[in-house]
């Protein structure tokens, strides 16, 4: 397939700040998550999810949700997203004035029981009175449907699971549907089976992907998605965000190596890489390692031997 046929232009969501973070297990203080999406919108992105509103007592690195938001020097034309598992969620979402909330259902029955104790369909449910307030005060309804390609537990996850639980999320009012291989076990075939059933109920305008990259598949992943068509994906500044049920596996793509494709595949992103790998450096300091970006490694090390 040649290039002309992929998209001319490429959006990219960083969930860094929030997917990221979320999973260190040192506290990052208030300033430098606020630091981070202050570099990052600097950098181009304009799409950034900044933290989630979820009860502390599960997640402790994001209590800090309304000081990060309230902090943010905002820039017209970026999209601040947060994520909201319940109608209390919602609250602080709005309080906070983000202009988008995300909502997430796993395509595994093993995996919605082991980690919210409940079905899909009544995960599903339980976030019909978000998706309902959201729209009623103009507020964007972004949902991931989890393990779409591989469940921890239960293995193989078929392509009708996932199709059933993206017709479910668009019933309750979604707007955008992002499907997320959560523990980066895909292979493009399976991802562009994948993608080709979600392709026939979202349109293109309103799809998504977010690969990890546990087994290195990630950015075969988004170019087999580019050939569909596919035009947005998640991604995290300096590959942060570990995978909590891949011990030891990385997490999430990184955002400095997805530019890199795209730039050279003549894509456009509207990204400045350059200051994309200073943030990546920035909040990987701040951690006391090193970014897992290949890419930003290999221009950090080439600025440092200039």
């Amino acid at each position: 397939m040649s290039h002309s046929t992929f998209p001319t232009h490429v959006t990219l969501v960083d969930v860094g700040p929030r997917d990221g973070l979320q999973n260190e297990a040192q506290p990052v203080a208030a300033a430098d998550k606020i630091e981070l999406v202050h570099r990052l919108q600097a950098a181009g992105l304009r799409e950034i999810e900044v933290t989630s509103y979820v009860s502390p007592k599960w997640v402790p690195q994001m209590a800090d949700n309304a000081q990060v938001m309230a902090g943010i020097q905002r820039q017209p034309g970026v999209r601040y997203s947060v994520l909201t598992p319940n109608m209390k969620g919602f609250e602080g979402a709005l309080a906070s004035r983000a202009d988008e909330v995300v909502i997430f259902a796993a395509a595994s029955e093993a995996f919605s029981q082991r980690n919210i104790n409940c079905s899909i369909a009544d995960s599903i449910e339980r976030f019909r009175p978000v998706a309902e307030a959201a729209k009623a005060h103009g507020m964007k309804v972004r949902a991931a449907v989890s393990v779409a390609l591989g469940c921890p537990y239960q293995g193989d996850v078929s392509p009708d699971a996932v199709e059933d639980v993206v017709k479910r999320l668009l019933d309750i009012g979604t707007d955008h549907v992002g499907v997320a291989d959560t523990i980066g076990v895909g292979t493009a075939g399976r991802v562009t089976a994948v993608m080709e059933r979600a392709m026939k109920h979202v349109p293109l305008a309103e799809l998504s992907g977010h690969f990890h990259d546990t087994y290195g598949q990630a950015l075969t992943n988004i170019y087999a998605s580019l050939q569909l068509g596919v035009h947005i994906f998640d991604t995290s500044i300096a590959g942060l965000g570990g995978c909590p049920y891949a011990k030891g596996a990385t997490g999430n793509v990184a955002t400095e190596d997805v530019v890199y494709l795209l730039h050279g595949l003549g894509i456009t992103t509207g990204i400045d890489l350059d200051r994309l790998v200073d943030a990546g450096a920035f909040i990987s300091g701040v951690l006391g390692r090193k970014p897992v970006s290949r890419v930003s490694n290999a221009l950090l090390a080439k600025r440092a031997t200039a």
